[in-house]
């Protein structure tokens, strides 16, 4: 199982220990950083994030305000130096509060814990199905997840284009990332999810697949890389 986490913290230092952390800890998935808390709203509402490291100083909007806010779904492990915040951080439920300067130990302990909550809670994000099920008009449509090339957001509907054809449903995209194997598959584009697995080529700025060339969103490109590199795909041209 795979925990999806992005980190808040409008300290460069502070941000760059924590993603020095994730990084050791192999069912930790580091989706993106963030040093404004208000550029990390519009990414939690179309990625699937199961955990975010929110620090509490912080100018535009404090790691407070942000959880009373946007109320997320996603759980919440406080990062602060200020010790005096941690009953109101328990009362809104956070998972953990972690004082600065972090140790690693301390670290793993926080993480660990939520990674025996997910494992108890929700079994089903460890059971990856090889099946997919979308309703398609008045029908309900099974689709092999290996058949899945890419999936183009028109609105609010998706069309899921397999090698036979192309299935419109009525869903959102952050629906359908919640149902597929998350390492299989990657955001390029705000209408754009790909299966890492079917691209043939990626330039600087579009993916092809087959003879289909898809664009590549400035705010995607990163994790794109990443993830390409991290599952051994090189091929950048």
């Amino acid at each position: 199982m795979k925990i999806n986490c992005i980190a808040i913290d409008d300290e460069p230092l502070a941000l760059e220990k924590i993603t020095e952390f994730i990084k050791r800890v192999d069912y930790l998935e580091l989706l993106g950083v963030f040093f404004n808390p208000l550029d990390a709203i519009s990414f939690l509402k179309e990625n699937n994030v199961n955990l975010i490291f929110l620090d509490i100083q912080m100018e535009e909007l404090s790691g407070i305000e942000f959880i009373e806010t946007i109320q997320p779904n996603a759980s919440v492990i406080l990062t602060t130096a200020h010790s005096q915040y941690a009953l109101k951080g328990y009362e809104l439920r956070v998972h953990d509060y972690l004082l600065k300067p972090i140790s690693f130990t301390r670290f793993v302990k926080a993480v660990d814990s939520l990674y025996n909550e997910l494992q108890k809670t929700k079994p089903e994000l460890s059971q990856a199905s090889d099946n997919l099920f979308v309703k398609s008009g008045n029908t309900f449509r099974n689709i092999r997840i290996d058949d899945i090339l890419y999936v183009e957001g028109m609105k609010d509907y998706l069309r899921i284009w397999t090698n036979k054809e192309g299935i419109m449903t009525l869903m959102s995209f952050q629906k359908l990332i919640d149902q597929l194997p998350v390492s299989r598959f990657v955001r390029i584009h705000r209408s754009h999810l790909v299966a890492l697995s079917k691209m043939d080529e990626v330039t600087k700025n579009r993916v092809r697949i087959g003879e289909k060339y898809l664009p590549i969103g400035d705010t995607y490109k990163e994790e794109l890389h990443r993830r390409m590199k991290n599952s051994g795909e090189h091929r950048f041209t």
